[in-house]
């Protein structure tokens, strides 16, 4: 009881502190937490339609990672939740056969090292990380360990010092949120430009981990609507739109992917002649007012 309650008021102190230090983003968070709770009550009462119509498109494509699992009877344990590999061979497929450097938070018994070098294929350098001092033990000429805490800020300095080039990290290891965004912060720069970041086991609704993503994923919707030439719409790109390409939630994994070169800006030109609708001129002259949605089709006048 005495543990929950220094919890609790642990957690009110930083939301305290944190409100204090960003009084503007604690009103607009506090502001959209009607549509959170919204948004919380539909997913909990989702009722999928009972359709008979078959599926448009299944896609029955082997998944090498799946085939490895299936088949890996003996040897280094490998300890995964099926519906990941789905989710790794859609992210991942784009590096098999090429120079990828792989980093893996989580060895444990060395089983998902195999398993990746099995995937990516004889150019594939995979990196573990562990805190303990037995997965060392692990290393050969295409594999090597690091052993240190993941979240400790100082030992990713460490590692970014000493693997330059990274392309994959998957987080297997610790799964509390603090290690996760951690790990996150630390190593999601570093990635190269088309890497991927992958975190597995983040469980729990509205987990610390899920909260942070979400929060994270905010900033990619920053926009600062103009209007040029014609229809042609525009919005300056923030350094995270610049560098990120898109973040993926699935039941407990979060998948966050780099673009391949800087976005330099988002445009929205318009095409063709003939147009049934038109940009009402009020909405020209408001666009860029603070605290309201920069673009909204329920302003546009038929």
């Amino acid at each position: 009881m005495a543990i929950n309650l220094a919890a609790k008021f642990r957690t009110v102190k930083e939301i305290v502190e944190l409100s204090l230090h960003y009084p503007r983003l604690t009103r607009e968070l506090v502001g959209k937490l009607p549509a959170m709770i919204r948004g919380r009550q539909y997913g909990m009462s989702w009722a999928p339609l009972q359709s008979t119509a078959a599926a448009i498109c299944v896609d029955n494509a082997a998944n090498p990672l799946q085939e490895f699992f299936d088949s890996h009877t003996e040897g280094r344990g490998v300890w995964k939740w099926i519906h990941y590999f789905d989710i790794y061979h859609r992210h991942l497929q784009k590096f098999i056969g090429k120079e990828v450097h792989v980093l893996e938070v989580g060895v444990y018994s060395g089983g998902s090292l195999e398993m990746w070098r099995e995937y990516f294929g004889p150019k594939c350098r995979v990196y573990g990380v562990d805190i303990r001092e037995a997965c060392k033990a692990l290393e050969d000429d295409r594999t090597r360990i690091f052993i240190g805490d993941q979240v400790d800020r100082r030992f990713w300095q460490q590692v970014r010092h000493e693997v330059p080039s990274l392309d994959v990290l998957i987080d297997d290891g610790g799964h509390l949120p603090e290690q996760q965004i951690v790990t996150l912060e630390e190593m999601l720069p570093h990635l190269r430009r088309g890497g991927v970041f992958v975190c597995e086991d983040a469980t729990g609704v509205m987990n610390g981990f899920g909260a942070f993503v979400r929060g994270l994923g905010a900033n990619l919707d920053s926009c600062d609507l103009m209007f040029g030439r014609g229809k042609e719409l525009s919005s300056p790109v923030t350094k995270l739109q610049s560098d990120i390409h898109s973040i993926h939630s699935y039941p407990y994994v979060t998948v966050v992917e780099k673009r391949p070169a800087p976005l330099p800006r988002l445009i929205c030109p318009a095409q063709g002649t003939d147009w049934t609708w038109r940009i009402g001129r009020e909405r020209r002259e408001t666009a860029k007012v603070q605290g309201q949605d920069a673009y909204d089709s329920s302003k546009l006048v038929r």
